[in-house]
């Protein structure tokens, strides 16, 4: 998965690469919408639009039901490799509609090298009192498909999670994938002033375990 797709999917959904397509769609569903470790909603499909140019300058869009509202992703970034190394800088912003809940607005920075991938956000969710949150996580994929995120949350907000999953691209050009994902005591704070929010609430705090089956469709525009 590219550096774009890591930062607005996971890997929950597993997202054929285009070669040689600068433009690029997907489209996805889910059983259940899980981003680092935080349940969004039941039964979820998705639709997303990339361009990516020959220099690794990026910018997308990926859309999503989130039941009474439509989740709307933006990114834009640069990513690059270079032998076994690879890396990644940009910036995303998650608005919804309906009053789903507020937005949230981060930069992005990966690095990564052979099978391992750390990913780091820094944000900001703009609820009417703004609070700050940092998610770092760790990821390691292997040749076969199979891998392991493990991530958590600082600043305002405090948490972890664990994923682990198992994705295949057929002939077709359809992904497949099916994910483990657990996470114990997201939105709990250092102060308890502020949280993890979902859906204009603080999320509940008690642990929890999630089996995601996800199915996508890549394709050049």
């Amino acid at each position: 998965m590219k550096f774009y797709n890591k930062v607005i999917l996971s890997a929950l959904v597993f997202i054929p690469s285009i070669s040689l397509a600068e433009l690029s769609g997907n489209i996805g569903y889910v059983s259940d919408y899980v981003y680092r470790g935080i349940y969004q909603e039941e039964s979820s499909a998705s639709f997303g639009v990339d361009y990516e140019s020959e220099a690794g300058l990026y910018v997308g869009t990926w859309m999503a039901d989130v039941g009474d509202g439509i989740e709307s992703d933006f990114y834009a970034g640069f990513s690059g490799s270079s032998g076994d190394f690879n890396y990644g800088l940009g910036v995303t912003g998650y608005y919804y509609s309906d009053g789903w809940d507020n937005a949230y607005e981060e930069a992005n920075l990966s690095l990564g090298y052979g099978f391992i991938t750390l990913d780091y956000a820094d944000g900001k969710y703009k609820a009417p009192t703004e609070t700050s949150y940092t998610v770092t996580s760790i990821t390691i994929d292997t040749p076969v498909g199979l891998y392991i995120t493990s991530g958590s949350f600082g600043a305002d907000s405090s948490g972890d999670w664990t994923e682990i999953g198992y994705g295949v691209e057929l002939d077709s050009g359809v992904g497949m994938s099916i994910a483990l994902i657990s996470s114990d005591n997201l939105g709990v704070t250092q102060d308890n002033s502020s949280a993890v929010h979902i859906n204009n609430s603080a999320i509940n705090t008690t642990p929890s375990n999630q089996l995601v089956f996800g199915v996508s469709y890549g394709f050049g525009l």
